[in-house]
């Protein structure tokens, strides 16, 4: 599994709250994603996967270097 930081602000933690999806969530998924692609609207890389707790999430972030991640945004896909 990968390490990663992650550059939280209030901003993007509150952005994923609204979408019902945490910290924690969104760090699992990309640290141990199912797959990865790119958005298909912006390019920046996404990561999907199944949270322990069974949630199918999609988070996509950017890559500030090989070590840190900013989360953009990340939503429930319905299966």
């Amino acid at each position: 599994m990968p390490f990663y930081f992650f550059v939280w602000t209030p901003e993007i933690v509150e952005h994923l709250a609204e979408h019902g999806v945490t910290q924690d969530e969104f760090e699992e998924i990309v640290c141990t994603p199912e797959g990865e692609a790119a958005s298909r609207s912006t390019g920046n890389p996404l990561a999907f996967g199944t949270t322990r707790a069974g949630r199918l999430l999609c988070c996509v972030f950017r890559r500030l270097d090989d070590m840190v991640i900013e989360p953009i945004t990340a939503f429930e896909i319905e299966g």
